[in-house]
Protein backbone atom coordinates (compact mmCIF):
# COMPACT_ATOMS: atom_id res chain seq x y z
CA UNK A 1 0.00 0.00 0.00
CA UNK A 2 1.32 3.42 -1.33
CA UNK A 3 2.25 5.73 1.91
CA UNK A 4 0.49 8.70 0.23
CA UNK A 5 1.73 12.28 1.60
CA UNK A 6 -0.05 15.04 2.55
CA UNK A 7 -0.46 16.97 -0.90
CA UNK A 8 -2.35 13.77 -2.04
CA UNK A 9 -5.06 13.92 0.72
CA UNK A 10 -5.02 17.63 0.15
CA UNK A 11 -6.15 16.97 -3.72
CA UNK A 12 -8.33 13.78 -3.44
CA UNK A 13 -11.84 14.04 -4.09
CA UNK A 14 -13.78 10.76 -4.28
CA UNK A 15 -16.62 12.64 -5.57
CA UNK A 16 -14.98 13.50 -8.99
CA UNK A 17 -14.15 11.39 -11.91
CA UNK A 18 -10.34 10.74 -12.09
CA UNK A 19 -8.29 9.23 -14.45
CA UNK A 20 -4.76 7.80 -13.60
CA UNK A 21 -1.52 5.67 -15.20
CA UNK A 22 0.97 3.74 -12.91
CA UNK A 23 4.15 2.80 -14.35
CA UNK A 24 6.79 0.70 -12.56
CA UNK A 25 10.35 1.68 -13.24
CA UNK A 26 13.39 -0.14 -13.74
CA UNK A 27 14.62 -0.31 -10.13
CA UNK A 28 10.80 -0.51 -8.99
CA UNK A 29 10.02 3.40 -8.67
CA UNK A 30 6.38 3.29 -8.83
CA UNK A 31 5.15 6.73 -11.11
CA UNK A 32 1.24 7.40 -10.28
CA UNK A 33 -0.09 10.26 -12.06
CA UNK A 34 -4.26 11.41 -11.78
CA UNK A 35 -5.92 13.78 -13.64
CA UNK A 36 -9.49 15.41 -13.10
CA UNK A 37 -12.20 17.59 -14.17
CA UNK A 38 -13.35 20.09 -11.48
CA UNK A 39 -16.88 21.65 -10.89
CA UNK A 40 -15.40 24.60 -12.51
CA UNK A 41 -14.42 22.80 -15.50
CA UNK A 42 -10.93 23.08 -14.79
CA UNK A 43 -8.39 20.13 -15.35
CA UNK A 44 -6.50 19.21 -12.18
CA UNK A 45 -3.58 17.06 -12.01
CA UNK A 46 -1.84 14.71 -9.46
CA UNK A 47 1.69 13.78 -10.25
CA UNK A 48 2.98 11.01 -7.30
CA UNK A 49 6.55 9.24 -7.10
CA UNK A 50 6.80 6.21 -4.70
CA UNK A 51 9.98 3.94 -3.95
CA UNK A 52 10.17 0.57 -3.96
CA UNK A 53 9.16 0.29 -0.23
CA UNK A 54 5.97 2.18 -1.38
CA UNK A 55 7.43 5.43 0.49
CA UNK A 56 6.31 8.42 -1.08
CA UNK A 57 9.76 10.38 -2.77
CA UNK A 58 7.25 13.02 -4.91
CA UNK A 59 4.30 14.37 -4.72
CA UNK A 60 2.47 17.23 -6.80
CA UNK A 61 -0.40 19.16 -7.68
CA UNK A 62 0.29 21.39 -10.02
CA UNK A 63 -1.63 24.63 -11.40
CA UNK A 64 -4.05 23.37 -14.06
CA UNK A 65 -3.47 25.01 -17.30
CA UNK A 66 -7.07 26.68 -18.33
CA UNK A 67 -8.17 24.48 -21.91
CA UNK A 68 -5.49 21.60 -21.53
CA UNK A 69 -7.23 18.48 -22.04
CA UNK A 70 -6.97 15.30 -19.54
CA UNK A 71 -5.32 13.65 -21.61
CA UNK A 72 -2.23 16.30 -22.58
CA UNK A 73 -2.25 16.71 -19.13
CA UNK A 74 -1.89 13.29 -18.21
CA UNK A 75 0.94 13.31 -20.27
CA UNK A 76 2.25 16.21 -19.13
CA UNK A 77 2.07 14.42 -15.37
CA UNK A 78 3.89 10.89 -16.49
CA UNK A 79 6.89 13.42 -18.23
CA UNK A 80 7.13 15.46 -14.93
CA UNK A 81 7.12 12.34 -12.29
CA UNK A 82 10.06 10.85 -14.81
CA UNK A 83 11.89 13.39 -14.17
CA UNK A 84 11.74 13.36 -10.46
CA UNK A 85 12.09 9.59 -10.23
CA UNK A 86 15.79 8.49 -8.59
CA UNK A 87 16.54 7.22 -11.82
CA UNK A 88 16.37 9.67 -14.07
CA UNK A 89 19.48 11.61 -14.09
CA UNK A 90 21.36 7.85 -14.15
CA UNK A 91 19.60 7.19 -17.84
CA UNK A 92 21.76 10.18 -19.17
CA UNK A 93 24.87 7.95 -20.39
CA UNK A 94 27.98 10.72 -20.79
CA UNK A 95 30.24 9.82 -24.05
CA UNK A 96 33.37 10.79 -24.68
CA UNK A 97 33.18 12.90 -28.28
CA UNK A 98 34.14 10.83 -31.73
CA UNK A 99 36.20 12.35 -34.53
CA UNK A 100 34.29 12.43 -37.66
CA UNK A 101 33.73 10.13 -39.79
CA UNK A 102 33.36 8.05 -37.17
CA UNK A 103 35.09 4.22 -36.56
CA UNK A 104 32.44 1.48 -38.54
CA UNK A 105 30.70 4.17 -40.54
CA UNK A 106 29.60 3.70 -44.34
CA UNK A 107 31.24 7.23 -45.54
CA UNK A 108 32.55 7.02 -48.87
CA UNK A 109 36.45 8.27 -49.47
CA UNK A 110 36.81 11.00 -51.88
Amino acid sequence: MRNRGKVFWDWADPALHTRSVDERQADGTLLNVQVRMSLLGRTELFIGVYGVDEKMLFEEAPESIPGETMTAALARGLDIARLNAPNALRSISIRKAEKLPRAGSKQSKR
